[in-house]
């Protein structure tokens, strides 16, 4: 409903920009031989069913409406050519139905890829600006393990880096409030941290004295899930004292 209806009053708003190429929604729909009279919920393809939680492949094809990432990136990203506007709309329409029916609640999940330290900022700012704030809806930050993606693609020279971006600037915007203003006030929503990833993937879970700290592991290979999970705790546990003493909300780990 909400694609077929800005379809129709913002056809001609500038969704994408890639390289280099602007396109509008109504451009976008026409490289995909679309009208919003095709568009059914069969066809988005985004309902879950009982696979979709077995296979990890098919969990993320069922974030494509249509298996189109160029949807993804209009509709579902809160970093993208309009700064997560329309995601920003979807959720606030949906928060307005649970507020509605009172006694519904949803936990929402957001991610952190631990790219860069803008990212929580960036989010942040998403919140604030899209007012996506809703007494029945509370946040969960999840964290793709993707360390061996980033390494191979030479944004990140070791897992520290990893670790920095995600939690740097939540200790700064714990210490100083007005380091980070906006995300001071997203955090006062978010409950706490999820880690995603194909679960299925065999690995070897082995953790001992010999392991390499983050800044040493320089590998190609992704750390174990194990690892993941330690220097998240650890680190959420530092933090959470910190903000407990500044009289903050607290998170919890979920993965």
């Amino acid at each position: 409903r909400f694609i077929k209806k800005t379809l129709k009053n913002n056809a001609d708003e500038v969704v994408v920009c890639s390289k280099g190429e602007k396109m509008t929604l109504r451009e976008v729909f026409q490289s995909m031989n679309l009208t919003s009279y095709d568009l059914t919920v069969d066809m988005l393809d985004v309902h879950a069913d009982r696979n979709t939680f077995h296979r990890f492949d098919k969990f993320n094809a069922k974030y494509n409406p249509i298996g189109e990432s160029r949807l993804r990136e209009v509709f579902l990203k809160t970093d993208n050519y309009l700064n997560g506007k329309y995601f920003a709309r979807i959720i606030k329409e949906v928060a307005s139905d649970l507020e509605e029916s009172k006694y519904q609640n949803a936990e929402l999940r957001v991610s952190i890829y631990g790219k860069n330290p803008e990212e929580w900022d960036k989010l942040a700012r998403w919140a604030i600006d899209g007012d996506v704030y809703s007494d029945n809806i509370r946040w969960l930050i999840q964290i793709p393990r993707l360390y061996d993606i980033f390494k191979s693609n030479k944004l990140l020279n070791n897992f520290q880096e990893i670790l920095n971006n995600i939690f740097y600037p939540l200790f700064e915007a714990t210490n100083d409030p007005n380091s980070h203003p906006e995300l001071h006030k997203f955090l006062k929503y978010v409950i706490g941290f999820d880690s995603v990833d194909d679960e299925s993937k065999p690995e070897n879970p082995l953790f001992d004295k010999d392991v390499p700290a983050p800044d040493v592991w320089a590998d190609e290979e992704n750390p174990p899930y194990a690892y993941y999970q330690y220097y998240m705790y650890a680190n959420l546990t530092v933090l959470n004292h910190f903000r407990r003493e500044k009289g903050l909300n607290t998170f919890v780990l979920r993965p």
